[in-house]
């Protein structure tokens, strides 16, 4: 709570007397009254404390004794007074009057007027104690002085200032706990924020209010400025921070003080001029004089003024812009900026603009921000001359700071840059132009647009491509400055290599070059033919940058962003945006649907020119269209059905069947026109697919000639592209698909391309129908039917696998994924109203040829081959590249199928396997796997790694018994080691949550090793004891108590005297141990196996009741799950007991327990609540 300082005495001692100005907090319960005095309630606006000390005082002088008070009228007729402070956080409203008060009181009885005005500023620094005054008249001054100390009062308890505010020695007492105590500034909230720009303008008003009285008395400002420069000097922030907000703003309002006497010179001195200018005779000598005087008492206040503005400046400016506190850092450069650019005859020079350049490298990016945006508005208001030396002092800092980590300094940064280069012409040179246009590629959008638009302001707004050639017309001049601006663009673009898409460039330019940009209109007549002269005509390269650009305007028009790697998720547009937006869709819709025929037409033989006009109808406003434009429709289509029978490239026909697919949908004004269309393209070539089957599959096999090949593969092609993008069902392609792949299955000779492109016919033609399977209620019969076309096409794709070519296989792999995730997916998310689902379960020989797939054509090591020079070896490392990208694709295909539960999750071990070996280059895709499994059935995911671990140890083991262990198919024990470690970390920081998969890891572990042995000597070991050590890297997932459970558990099996065994074959058993028991007890695992036989490890804590459940005596010990929190009640009872009954056993008996037959009984830091899991 914020306590309001009083004025104790209205006494003003002249000499050495005490006037104390206390708060109701400081004040340590002396009565009820105070009590009740300290609460105040804050509703809204800040209402005034109702019977506080200061407002129950009755004055026995007129309201010119208010000092400072506004005075309030209640329902009762009383009258209430207010603090400063009160008035203030309460707003503007009372403050101009409670000033014109407060400046009545001054003249009145200025010493008590001035104490008020002191509490004032300490009050708003938050303080709860006390401020004491007393009269500075003494003339040892400078054992005075010497008492100006911050200390602790180690009597009282309470802190202390004493300095000397002139003719003050002010003590200011508050308590120790305001140090770690908010203040006003800093408070959250509206109502505190609304109070700080109030008490920036109270000061800004007294100052404005006193500019033409008691301002210049001497006494106010003096007294003022030595207040704030002692306590903006002082060690608590409360004080430092407000009392140089404080002083920063009474320096700003001196400078328009300042201002204002310097009109007042100006004009005294050109009514001097004149008055001078006058006859002898009409000239009035008197006035002459009056003017002078006047001249001569403005320029010595003025003086007086900027003396008053260097002692601040000094004072506090020089001793807190380098203050520890960044928002006080952050003050004193804003309000330095704002004093350079009122007042630049006296700040704007290089003593000060030093102290900025200096700022710009703090640390904080808030100072660096204020200094950014002060020098924006010196460099707009015309005064680099005066700012050279600045210039090319801090040119380097301000273009580093385009690269400022904070992204509004860096936005900040490149528009000083821009109004630096508006400014100045040659402030920057082309290289720095350069570096600061590259960042229209950068992933923050804002600062893209900013760069944006200096790319703008700087390149395509220069005037001289603007200049007309004579003689030509308006539609020539247009033409002519679209293609001068284009050619700057594609200049700036080829010479930045950075970036291949012109759609970040196109997004980064939206905002500033949008009139160019959505010209599509000039845009199109660059590409069209023209009348002009030739030499204007674009190049191949000019012209696929006009395209690409045309085309990322019209996506950025129709969509807008972000992009992909520029702002976190899709934006929310306004529904005037939206209108806007469907207004330009609309604008491009009607020039496109006109100019499209025939750029088509003109470009027809350019398949990476056509593939992206063909882009552009998928953005046409459908909504706004009508009936008027059929005739550039009908063109529209002709051109595309003449585009998809002249090309069979695969991007072209992909885009042109989602073309197709715009504008054949059923909310298209233009359906009745595309549908028919596009159902004869598609039946003509059907019937042209079908009759070259008949003719090359006559015999049974295949015999076409090389040209029917050809027309059997681009016509299929071109159905398989349109069929992914619309379901074709109706023209029943799988059936000719079938005819190919049946062909190729029993008497081979189908070109590879043919087979490949029929397996992706087939395998859109099942997705289509799994897709509207289920759509209605179906029967039992198409339900049959159904499974039995999958069935088929699964069971074809399994004949593939085995093809000779690669990409057959691969190819048919792919196809099988897909299928069989689809097929799942309808499962999940079948109805049960809608009848019968479809069920098929991939039969175990498919699922093995999938898993043998993977270790065949994923985990491979490419053959190196030696490059004959650089341009084989850059070719090779690009197909290194296609090649990797290829084999995840196939990992994470078959990944999918395990975490869909298409597949068996045992299948994944022979994949988590290779997590080590291929960590490079399939460790993410391995990891997520693993991650996603987990989530599925942590018990069954665990069980895999164990399955995985122990295949690997058991094919080490039968290697080396073959006496070969050379051999690369097979992972050394220490990668067998080190992958165990790998899936240890998979397992994360939530001992909790895995508990139950890390005891079934060394439970199954522990069997493993200890199954079917019977001890014949002492040397005599199990054969698969060495699976102990690879165990031991799950122990340190393993919470205390579990590790003790473990460990009772390994004695059920091993045995006292084989674990106390230290034969060397015992070994892995004795590091197994000291894995649980070590880490348990604090002790390393290492002093364990080389302890002595006999000597047992001592307990460290025993303090903490164990939540352990005791053995019996055979060693069979049950471990309980979490879902049997039930019993939790008798387990507590009986930890409790056996924590009495612990605490009664001598030490020895204890540590003996450890190997004794009833497991340990140590209760090492576990909670009693702990819930026992079952291994």
């Amino acid at each position: 709570m914020i306590a309001e300082p009083t004025l104790l005495s209205r006494s003003v001692q002249k000499e050495n007397s005490v006037v104390d100005v206390s708060s109701c907090a400081s004040v340590h319960h002396v009565s009820s009254e105070r009590n009740e005095n300290r609460q105040k309630t804050v509703r809204g606006k800040r209402k005034a404390r109702e019977c506080s000390e200061n407002a129950k005082r009755k004055r026995s002088k007129s309201s010119n004794g208010n000092l400072g008070r506004a005075e309030t009228e209640l329902k009762n007729g009383d009258v209430e007074a207010v603090t400063l402070f009160e008035v203030v956080s309460m707003g503007r409203s009372a403050m101009q009057a409670v000033v014109d008060d407060w400046i009545d009181a001054y003249t009145v009885d200025r010493d008590t007027a001035l104490l008020d005005l002191i509490s004032f500023f300490i009050q708003c620094s938050g303080c709860k104690g006390m401020v004491t005054a007393e009269m500075f008249q003494s003339k040892q001054g400078t054992d005075v002085m010497s008492k100006m100390v911050e200390d602790l009062d180690e009597d009282t308890g309470l802190q202390f200032k004493k300095f000397l505010a002139f003719p003050w020695i002010l003590t200011v007492t508050w308590p120790l706990d305001m140090d770690s105590g908010e203040y006003p500034l800093i408070m959250s909230g509206l109502y505190w924020k609304r109070f700080r720009s109030h008490f920036c303008e109270f000061v800004s008003v007294l100052v404005a209010q006193c500019q033409n009285s008691v301002i210049f008395d001497g006494y106010l400002l003096n007294t003022l400025i030595s207040l704030l420069t002692e306590l903006s000097d002082s060690r608590v922030r409360a004080f430092r921070h407000t009392c140089t907000l404080a002083a920063v703003k009474l320096l700003s309002a001196l400078v328009n003080v300042a201002l204002n006497l310097s009109v007042s010179v100006d004009n005294s001195q050109r009514l001097y001029e004149v008055e001078l200018a006058k006859m002898a005779s009409k000239r009035a000598s008197q006035r002459l004089d009056r003017i002078q005087r006047k001249i001569s008492e403005l320029q010595d206040r003025k003086f007086e003024i900027e003396n008053m503005m260097d002692a601040i400046f000094k004072g506090v400016l020089l001793k807190r812009y380098r203050d520890v506190i960044p928002e006080i850092r952050a003050i004193c450069m804003e309000e330095l900026m704002v004093w350079m650019k009122l007042y630049s005859s006296v700040f704007l020079n290089d003593s000060y603009l030093k102290y900025v350049g200096w700022m710009m490298h703090d640390k904080q990016p808030d100072v660096r921000l204020k200094c950014v945006l002060g020098l924006q508005g010196l460099y707009q208001d015309q005064s680099s001359s005066k700012m050279d030396l600045f210039t090319i002092r801090f040119k380097e800092r301000m273009i580093s700071l385009t690269l400022d980590k904070d992204h509004e300094v860096a936005i900040q940064a490149v528009r000083l840059l821009m109004v630096m280069s508006q400014s100045c012409e040659d402030v920057l040179s082309p290289d720095d132009h350069k570096n600061i246009f590259q960042f229209v590629y950068c992933s923050h959008r804002p600062l893209a647009i900013t760069a944006g638009e200096f790319l703008y302001n700087r390149l395509l707004c220069n005037p001289e491509l603007s200049r007309p050639r004579e003689g030509a017309s308006d539609q020539d001049r247009h033409r002519e400055l679209v293609l001068a601006r284009v050619r700057s663009l594609i200049h700036f673009h080829t010479e930045s290599e950075l970036h291949q898409h012109v759609l970040y460039l196109v997004d980064s330019l939206w905002d500033s070059a949008g009139s160019l940009l959505k010209d599509w209109t000039g845009l199109t007549s660059l590409l069209l033919p023209h009348t002009s002269c030739q030499e204007q005509a674009l190049s191949n390269a000019e012209e696929a940058f006009v395209i690409e650009l045309m085309l990322a305007s019209v996506r950025q028009a129709a969509e807008g962003p972000p992009l992909s790697g520029r702002g976190a998720g899709k934006k929310v547009i306004s529904t005037k945006e939206k209108k806007l937006q469907t207004d330009v869709c609309a604008t491009l819709t009607e020039h496109f649907i006109k100019v499209l025929p025939e750029l088509l037409s003109k470009y027809s033989e350019d398949a990476e020119k056509l593939t992206s006009f063909l882009r552009i109808p998928q953005f046409f406003q459908t909504d706004s269209c009508d009936l008027e434009n059929s005739q550039y429709v009908q063109a529209l289509l002709a051109e595309l059905e003449a585009v998809v029978d002249r090309h069979t490239d695969a991007g072209l026909l992909e885009t042109a069947a989602r073309s197709y697919q715009s504008l054949c949908a059923q909310d298209s004004p233009w359906h009745s026109l595309a549908r028919p269309t596009f159902d004869r393209l598609i039946q003509h070539w059907t019937n042209t697919l079908g009759t070259w089957l008949e003719e090359s599959l006559s015999s049974g096999c295949f015999t076409a000639s090389e040209d029917n090949t050809l027309e059997i593969l681009s016509t299929l092609k071109k159905l398989t592209a349109f069929n992914i993008a619309q379901d074709l069902s109706k023209w029943s392609l799988y059936e000719l698909g079938t005819k190919l792949l049946e062909a190729e299955i029993k008497h081979g000779g189908l070109p590879m391309e043919v087979t490949v492109e029929a397996l992706r016919c087939m395998c859109s033609c099942v997705l289509w129908k799994l897709n509207t399977f289920g759509e209605g209620v179906t029967s039992r019969e198409s339900s049959l039917q159904q499974r039995n076309q999958l069935r088929a096409f699964c069971e074809k794709c399994h004949r593939c696998l085995s093809h000779a070519e690669q990409l057959v296989r691969e190819q048919a792999f792919m196809c099988l994924s897909d299928v069989l995730i689809a097929h799942n997916y309808q499962l999940q998310m079948w109805d049960s109203t809608a009848g019968t689902p479809l069920l098929y379960t991939p039969d175990p020989k498919l699922q093995k040829a999938l898993l043998s797939f993977v270790l065949e054509h994923v985990f491979t090591s490419p053959e190196l081959d030696t490059p004959s020079s650089k341009v084989s070896e850059s070719e090779c490392g690009e197909g290194r590249l296609e090649d990797l990208h290829r084999r995840r694709n196939l990992l994470a295909s078959y990944c999918k199928l395990i975490v869909h539960s298409v597949l068996e999750m045992s299948m994944a071990a022979e994949v988590f396997k290779q997590y080590v070996k291929y960590y490079n280059d399939f460790g993410d895709i391995i990891k997520e796997t693993l991650n996603r499994t987990r989530q599925m059935d942590k018990i069954e995911s665990a069980r895999t790694l164990v399955q995985c671990l122990q295949q690997l140890y058991l094919r080490l083991k039968q290697e080396q018994d073959r006496g070969n262990t050379c051999s690369s198919r097979v992972q050394t024990y220490s990668s067998i080691k080190e992958l165990a470690r790998r899936f240890s970390l998979t397992f994360g920081w939530d001992q909790i949550k895995s508990r139950e998969s890390l005891a079934m890891i060394h439970r199954d572990g522990i069997e493993f090793v200890f199954k079917g042995f019977v001890q014949q000597s002492e040397k005599h070991s199990p054969p698969h004891i060495s699976y102990l050590t690879i165990l031991s890297e799950f122990s340190g997932k393993l919470l205390k108590l579990d590790k003790k459970t473990i460990y009772s558990y390994l004695q059920k099996f091993a045995g006292e005297q084989v674990i106390s065994n230290r034969e060397e074959s015992w070994m892995p058993l004795i590091y197994y141990r000291a894995s649980l028991m070590g880490t348990a007890e604090g002790e390393d695992a290492t002093s364990f196996i080389s302890s002595d036989t006999n000597k047992q490890p001592s307990l460290t804590n025993r303090s903490r009741s164990p939540s352990i459940k005791q053995v019996n005596s055979e060693g069979d010990q049950r471990f309980l799950s979490p879902s049997t929190e039930s019993k939790g009640n008798k387990g507590l009872k009986s930890c409790e007991d056996s924590k009495v009954h612990a605490a009664a056993l001598s030490r020895e008996q204890r540590s003996s327990s450890l190997v004794s037959d009833k497991g340990p009984r140590s209760s090492d830091e576990v909670d009693v609540d702990t819930v026992d899991i079952d291994v």
